[in-house]
């Protein structure tokens, strides 16, 4: 026979955000000149209490002392501390209410304020052990009762026992007190709740880091709010991805890792093993043996434009969705594009490294307006077609090729050819993505197609140009200027060298893969590219992925959601739905979207359902990924 469950839950800093004691002293000495050193002081000892450096009742005795607070004071704690219950526990409310009568509230703190908030949550009063303030004739504290048992050293440890509590008994805190349960051997388990502070000394002692309620219901098998602990959720974030992205990650609950620069295909491959959501920039690349070693990877982030460095096909195959930011950098290429087309039309890069050599040369040989000349966008996307407004604006004349039928912007013109394109532009810029199609599209063959003097640009992939032929055509005055900001191979880290046969060509720019990056594009990709990923890993809805088919779904209410991911292949859809009628699961809403790989079928259910069903499910034949949400 299955034994009853108690658990043991402590208050300060563990069912609430904070140590109430320390709120109360914000309140009390709020007109002191003393209040900071006081409420540091206070801090101090509560700390050295918790984690054994002090004995309890010396640390009690020495913070109400500090206190000089009054009853009066009480009303505007518990109101304070409503608003800092931590949000495991008021996202758990279901929990708590169904097991109220095997919860007990056991804390060193006081009655008096945890006694109305825990009142809230279904906790009844005689669940609930603290120590009590005395007051004097005028409300003021004074002490303690000194014959509670919680206000002795040991006090929880002897407070349990007294309860003679038949069953299983589990305690969740973060301090030395709660440990202390466990050390008597009145406790199966000691989790140390890290929600809202870590203490080293007690996760040392501790059977489990809970760093959450939904960690520790999980843990035991128990009704949450979340299927699955946020907290086990790694996050592996390289080149320098902006912190932005890191604390919304972080807000959500996952453990984030971040790494400053790129890494190799090897070190990648042995770094994501445990990884379930990846965040990358440009340089480094995610191939199939990289994902053959992703078994938890979930998602991918390209904080970029481009997806070319992501083996799209295989995390496909695998059930694993991409991102990008489409949108987000677009404005800031476009300005670098044409602040470069003024420079090199004006032959300023070689103009400011003779001033820097203490050169002055005033001439207008070289130097040219851009009105009135012709720009060929080779790329009419989302950059391509900003760059074209913009720069009509300042009195260019706009004409583009595209693979695609593209509309025309303005009163630009669209080409019917590349050849057409390079053989009538003044100035060329790129702006095609990183397919492997586009390796080389400009060559021996397409400089010479181009007219003497061009200005040349390339904002967009690497290995689209041909480096060599580029620099040959600089040399020999084929082309009057050129910036590059891509490179076919491009360092790692910004501790490793740069090579290139660009190096010192005249009227030449060359930027470090820095098109998109100013600190609004970069904020927007922080903020735009963790949304996708955090809404897909607790919706299922795959908007904007650009590898899995897109769909946008309702949130959920009073249900379970099911996402398979499956090869597409006829009859998957019913093979789930006659597994759901064996079981006999009532659906709520069932949604599907496929593409040539995979379909994606997201299914809600009626919360009741046996465990069997879901293996039933996994079994389908097909499956890629399974997975439940609530």
């Amino acid at each position: 026979m299955e034994q009853t469950k108690f658990f043991i839950i402590d208050f300060d800093s563990t069912f609430t955000q904070v140590e109430a004691l320390d709120v109360l002293a914000e309140i009390s000495l709020k007109n002191s000149e003393n209040q900071a050193k006081a409420i540091e002081e206070i801090k101090l000892i509560t700390d050295q209490g918790m984690e054994g450096g002090m004995s309890f009742r010396e640390s009690l005795k020495k913070r109400v002392d500090i206190l000089k607070a009054h009853r009066d004071h009480l009303p505007e704690l518990v109101e304070r501390l409503e608003s800092l219950v931590s949000p495991s526990f008021k996202r758990n409310t279901a929990f708590i209410t169904k097991y109220s009568t095997q919860i007990f509230i056991v804390s060193n703190g006081f009655k008096d304020f945890i006694v109305p908030i825990v009142k809230r949550f279904g906790i009844k009063e005689e669940n609930v052990f603290g120590n009590e303030f005395i007051y004097d004739s005028n409300g003021n504290i004074v002490g303690f009762d000194e014959g509670n048992l919680l206000s002795e050293n040991n006090g929880k440890a002897n407070q349990i026992e007294s309860l003679n509590l038949d069953g299983e008994v589990f305690v969740l805190g973060d301090g030395f007190t709660d440990f202390e349960i466990k050390k008597a051997g009145l406790a199966h388990k000691f989790y140390a709740f890290t929600e809202n502070v870590r203490r080293e000394k007690i996760l040392n002692e501790a059977d489990h880091e809970a760093p959450s309620l939904d960690e520790f219901l999980f843990t035991q098998n128990l009704e949450r709010a979340h299927s699955y602990p946020k907290n086990r959720i790694k996050a592996l974030l390289l080149e320098n991805i902006h912190e932005n992205a890191v604390n919304r990650l972080k807000k959500e609950g996952y453990q984030v890792e971040v790494y400053a620069g790129g890494m190799t295909e090897d070190e990648l491959a042995k770094a994501i093993k445990d990884v379930s959501v990846l965040g990358i920039r440009s340089k480094t690349m995610v191939t199939d043996k990289v994902l053959a070693n992703a078994k938890r990877l979930l998602a991918i982030g390209a904080f970029c434009i481009g997806t070319n460095q992501i083996d799209l096909s295989s995390a496909l195959r695998k059930g694993i969705a991409v991102f990008n930011a489409p949108f987000s950098n677009t404005r800031s290429v476009v300005e670098l594009a044409l602040a470069e087309i003024i420079m090199l039309m004006r032959n300023l890069p070689d103009k400011m490294s003779m001033m820097h050599q203490g050169r002055w040369n005033k001439s207008a040989n070289g130097s040219f307006e851009i009105r009135g000349k012709t720009l060929g966008i080779i790329g009419y996307g989302k950059i391509g077609s900003q760059l074209s407004v913009i720069a009509e604006s300042v009195g260019l004349n706009i004409q583009y090729f595209d693979i695609e039928e593209k509309l025309a912007l303005g009163n630009a013109t669209s080409c019917q050819s590349i050849e057409q394109l390079l053989s009538s532009s003044d100035i060329i810029s790129i702006h095609v993505d990183g397919r492997e199609a586009n390796e080389n599209i400009i060559s021996t063959r397409e400089f010479e197609l181009m007219k003497h003097g061009v200005v040349f640009i390339n904002l967009s992939r690497g290995h689209i140009v041909d480096i060599e032929a580029l620099a040959s055509n600089i040399e020999s005055g084929k082309i009057h200027g050129a910036s590059v900001d891509v490179f076919p191979e491009e360092p790692l880290t910004n501790d490793h060298p740069f090579k290139s046969p660009l190096l010192g060509k005249r009227n030449t720019i060359l930027t470090p893969h820095v098109g998109g990056s100013t600190l609004e594009a970069q904020e927007n990709i922080a903020d735009f590219v963790p949304s996708k990923i955090i809404e897909y890993i607790n919706t299922g809805s795959t908007t904007n992925s650009v590898n899995f088919p897109n769909i946008t779904l309702p949130g959920l209410s009073q249900a379970h959601r099911f996402i398979h991911i499956h090869k597409n292949e006829p009859g998957v859809l019913a093979d789930i739905n006659n597994v759901l009628a064996k079981h006999g699961i009532n659906i709520v809403g069932q949604y599907l979207k496929t593409n040539d790989v995979i379909g994606y079928v997201i299914t809600d259910i009626d919360k009741n359902y046996k465990e069997e069903a879901i293996k039933d499910l996994k079994r389908v034949r097909g499956t890629l990924r399974f997975r439940v949400l609530y």
